[in-house]
């Protein structure tokens, strides 16, 4: 159980690129960097493409003025000139910029936690990573969800035989706020999510869809697509050619088949965030509307309900307990789950310590260059009539 004591010598000094007053996923970031203060300390920021409101806003979350940049190129170099200088920075910005803010980061010398979908293309994803291994940096990658603890206990449950050999992965992640255009037009962080030359080739599947697909690789890590086809929709027009709704059937190497609903238009929906994982024997199935849940169904038996912190659980599962029994967890309690990983990986990172990176479960560059790969294969396939296609590891969309 996770208590907030220390588990490296000092926390990181950390810094953010954009996550400022306008944006959506800022606070996300900081309540899961912050939640445990013994992991990081947000000393610096460039918050805002405006440099003013950048400012203001960096003052009001406690940043001392003189460390809330301009831009993150002055960030980087005069943060360099100072003994006390940041050692992390996380990439809270639009899908095109993460490259090249990346790579400016891994060359000057600091540690990198990104928004997902890391990059546009596979290639980018490689050249980072090779990178990041030559300056012997770390690159996560925020799929805030992850951290839910009942997904570990998926993987565990799977890994000890429990639901027999997987037959079929059911994965959905919908909500209906963008039913109509009234989002593009009004909202700036909606506006650039349908601009291909910001968000990339993909909207709901790069936006929603590359969570659950990572969850789905969490939960199953020795599960392989073979080949899949995607059939993608753009029912708002103006969206095309990038999709707000989306089909994607998959067939994995070992006979199992898949299929995944991405859509930012179920009018209605609060919340569509669902995995379910059919084996020969039985299955599970997890949902975000109730995180500390996991229905277990054996063929012939009662369905039960797995309750998060309860001491009948898997230890992986229970070693990302936070509050215990009765008092429930969210998504807040994933994102600190994730930061801290992310943390440990770094630390370990710094210290050589090449036993526990291995050993550490979290969203690092390969699950970052994996999810650009799922992206291309759906777009791959969807652009040639939704056809089935070989699940290819180096192939890239140019925009």
């Amino acid at each position: 159980m996770l208590n907030g004591e220390k588990k490296m010598e000092r926390p990181f000094r950390w810094a953010m690129v954009g996550g400022g007053r306008l944006g959506q996923v800022g606070y996300k970031h900081r309540i899961g960097a912050l939640r445990d203060n013994t992991a990081y300390q947000l000393v610096a920021g460039a918050f805002d493409i405006e440099p003013a409101r950048g400012k203001d806003f960096g003052i009001n979350i406690g940043v001392d003025e003189e460390r809330c940049y301009p831009d993150y190129k002055t960030m980087f170099t005069k943060e360099a000139l100072r003994a006390d200088g940041i050692e992390v920075v996380s990439i809270a910005t639009p899908n095109g910029t993460h490259y090249e803010i990346c790579k400016a980061a891994l060359e000057a010398g600091l540690h990198v936690i990104c928004e997902k979908p890391l990059f546009f293309t596979s290639e980018e994803g490689e050249e980072i990573k090779a990178l990041a291994e030559e300056k012997g940096k770390i690159v996560g990658v925020t799929y805030g969800f992850s951290g839910n603890q009942m997904l570990l206990q998926m993987r565990a449950m799977i890994e000890q035989g429990l639901i027999g050999d997987i037959r079929v992965v059911d994965l959905e992640y919908t909500h209906g706020f963008n039913a109509t255009d009234k989002s593009d037009k009004v909202s700036e962080a909606q506006k650039w999510r349908v601009d291909p030359k910001i968000a990339g080739p993909s909207f709901v599947l790069g936006d929603l869809s590359t969570h659950t697909y990572y969850m789905s690789q969490l939960i199953m890590p020795n599960m392989k697509i073979s080949r899949l086809l995607c059939d993608r929709q753009s029912f708002i027009s103006s969206r095309a050619p990038l999709e707000d709704n989306a089909f994607v059937l998959m067939q994995y190497e070992n006979g199992a088949v898949g299929r995944l609903w991405t859509s930012s238009i179920n009018a209605g929906c609060m919340d569509g965030h669902r995995i379910r994982i059919v084996g020969s024997k039985a299955s599970l199935e997890w949902w975000d509307s109730k995180p500390g849940e996991l229905r277990y169904e054996v063929q012939g038996e009662p369905i039960q309900t797995l309750i998060r912190a309860m001491p009948y659980l898997d230890d992986l599962c229970n070693a990302d307990e936070r509050l215990g029994a009765l008092h429930q967890e969210g998504l807040s309690e994933s994102w600190a789950n994730i930061y801290l990983k992310i943390a440990l990986a770094i630390d370990a990172k710094n210290r050589n310590d090449e036993e526990t990176l291995k050993n550490l479960i979290y969203p690092d560059i390969d699950a970052g260059i994996n999810g650009i790969r799922w992206i291309e294969n759906c777009v791959r396939s969807a652009e040639n009539g939704a056809a089935w296609v070989e699940f290819e590891n180096k192939k890239s969309i140019s925009i």
